[in-house]
C-alpha cells in the first residue's frame, strides 16, 4: 500500500500558518505579558503575605480570651464608630471565628480602612487605612492594578488575552518528536536553555496559570457572573439574586434596632450557620445583610445571606448559597479554587508555582524577543 504525499500547497502553507501563530503569540505577550506576570507573582506572594501579615502584626489580629468569654455587643462598637466616622459611613463587622481572634470592623467613608477591636473588652487594638501596609498594597495591586473599579474590567480583558496566548503557545509547542518536546537543554548555552524553559514551562503549567487567570477574572468583573446567569436562565429558569427593599421608608426619627438583635434573627433563620460578615445598611432605606457560612458551603466566608429590616427586625429574605442564581453560586467554588483553599496546601503550592512561573515565562519570552531583535539588527549593520 502506498502513502499519499501531502500536496505542495499544503506543505507550503504549514510554515506560513505557524508564522502567523508565532506573530500572534509574540505580540499578545509583548502587549499584556507584563500585566499577566504581575498578577501571577502578586497572587503567589499573597498566599504567604496573609499569614505573614498576621504574624508580624499579631497585636491587631490576636487577643487573649478570658475564661468566661463574655463579649461586648456589636451595637456598642457600631455606636462608637458611627460617632467617629459619621452616620453616612458604611460599616461591616467581621466577628471572630475562634476565641483568640479580634473583631474587625471595615469602614467606607471619608476614611476607609479596618478598625480592630478586642471582642471581650471593646478596646481598640489599632487601625489601618485601605492603602496602609504591604499586604493591603499587594492585594489592591493584584485585584485592581491600583485602579479600583476601573482596573477590574481591564483584568478581565487581560484574562481573555492570556487564553489566546495559551492556545497559540500550545499550537507552537505541539510535540512532533515525542519526549524531545519535554527536553530542556541546559548545556547548549543560555539562549537555548531559556527557550526550552519557556516552551516546556508554558506547556506544562499553562493550564494551571489559566485556572488562576480565569477564576480571578470571574470574581474581579461582575458582568461575567451576569452573563453566566443569563446563559443558563433559559434552561434552569434561575433569576439573579438581588437585595430586597424595605417595605416602607422609615421616618428620619425612627431608630434602628440593636445590631445584636438583628444578628440573632439571622441565626434563627439558619441555626447551623456561622456568622462571618454583618453589613450595616449604607443608606437609611436599605436592609441589613448578615452573611453566613453553612456546613456544606465550600466558600470560606459563606454565601448564605439573610436580609433584615433594621427598624422592625423582620426577615425580608433568606437566601441559601446553593439556591442562588448560577452566576452567584459559581463563586462558592471559584473563590476557594482561586485562592487554593478548596484543595488545601497542595493546591496552594501548585497555584503559587503557577503564579511564579507566569513571571518566569514573561522574562524568558522577553529575552528571546530581545535576543532575536539584537541579532537581526546586527545582520542589518553587517549587510550595510
Amino acid at each position: 500500500m502506498t502513502t499519499q504525499a501531502h500536496p505542495p500547497a499544503a506543505r507550503a502553507s504549514a510554515p506560513r500558518l505557524r508564522r502567523y501563530w508565532l506573530v500572534a503569540h509574540r505580540w499578545f505577550a509583548l502587549s499584556f505579558g507584563g500585566v499577566l506576570a504581575l498578577m501571577g507573582v502578586t497572587g503567589a506572594l499573597l498566599m504567604i503575605a496573609a499569614p505573614l501579615d498576621h504574624h508580624l502584626h499579631a497585636g491587631l489580629f490576636s487577643v487573649a480570651a478570658p475564661d468566661d468569654r463574655a463579649t461586648v455587643s456589636l451595637e456598642s462598637v457600631r455606636q462608637r464608630l458611627a460617632g467617629e466616622f459619621g452616620p453616612r459611613a458604611a460599616l461591616s463587622f467581621h466577628p471572630p471565628r475562634f476565641p483568640q481572634q479580634s473583631l474587625e470592623a471595615t469602614v467606607r467613608g471619608k476614611w476607609s480602612g479596618a478598625v480592630y477591636v478586642d471582642p471581650y473588652t471593646g478596646r481598640e487594638l489599632g487601625r489601618r487605612a485601605q492603602t496602609d501596609g504591604f499586604f493591603n498594597l499587594l492585594f489592591r495591586l493584584h485585584s485592581s492594578l491600583l485602579l479600583d473599579q476601573a482596573g477590574k474590567p481591564l483584568l478581565a480583558c487581560v484574562a481573555l488575552v492570556y487564553l489566546l496566548m495559551l492556545v497559540s503557545g500550545l499550537v507552537l509547542w505541539w510535540p512532533r518528536a515525542g519526549s524531545a518536546a519535554w527536553r530542556i537543554e541546559l548545556r547548549r548555552g543560555r539562549t537555548r536553555a531559556l527557550y526550552d524553559l519557556h516552551r516546556v514551562g508554558g506547556a506544562s503549567l499553562g493550564l494551571v496559570i489559566a485556572l488562576s487567570v480565569a477564576t480571578g477574572a470571574y470574581m474581579a468583573w461582575r458582568p461575567l457572573a451576569g452573563w453566566v446567569t443569563a446563559a443558563m436562565t433559559a434552561a434552569s429558569g434561575a433569576h439573579p439574586a438581588r437585595a430586597p427593599s424595605l417595605p416602607a421608608r422609615p421616618s428620619p426619627s425612627q431608630p434602628m434596632l440593636a445590631v445584636d438583635a438583628l444578628v440573632a434573627r439571622a441565626r434563627a433563620a439558619f441555626p447551623d450557620g456561622q456568622v462571618n460578615i454583618v453589613q450595616m445598611p449604607a443608606k437609611a432605606d436599605a436592609p441589613l445583610r448578615v452573611r453566613m457560612r453553612l456546613p456544606d458551603d465550600p466558600h470560606p466566608n459563606g454565601l448564605t445571606s439573610v436580609w433584615i429590616d433594621p427598624y422592625s427586625g423582620a426577615v425580608l429574605a433568606a437566601q441559601r448559597w446553593d439556591r442562588l442564581d448560577p452566576g452567584a453560586r459559581a463563586v462558592s467554588v471559584i473563590y476557594p479554587l482561586h485562592t487554593g483553599e478548596l484543595g488545601g496546601p497542595l493546591l496552594m503550592v501548585v497555584l503559587a508555582v503557577g503564579g511564579l512561573a507566569s513571571g518566569g515565562l514573561s522574562v524568558t519570552g522577553l529575552w528571546q524577543w530581545w535576543r532575536r531583535r539584537k541579532l537581526r539588527r546586527a545582520r542589518v549593520v553587517q549587510a550595510g
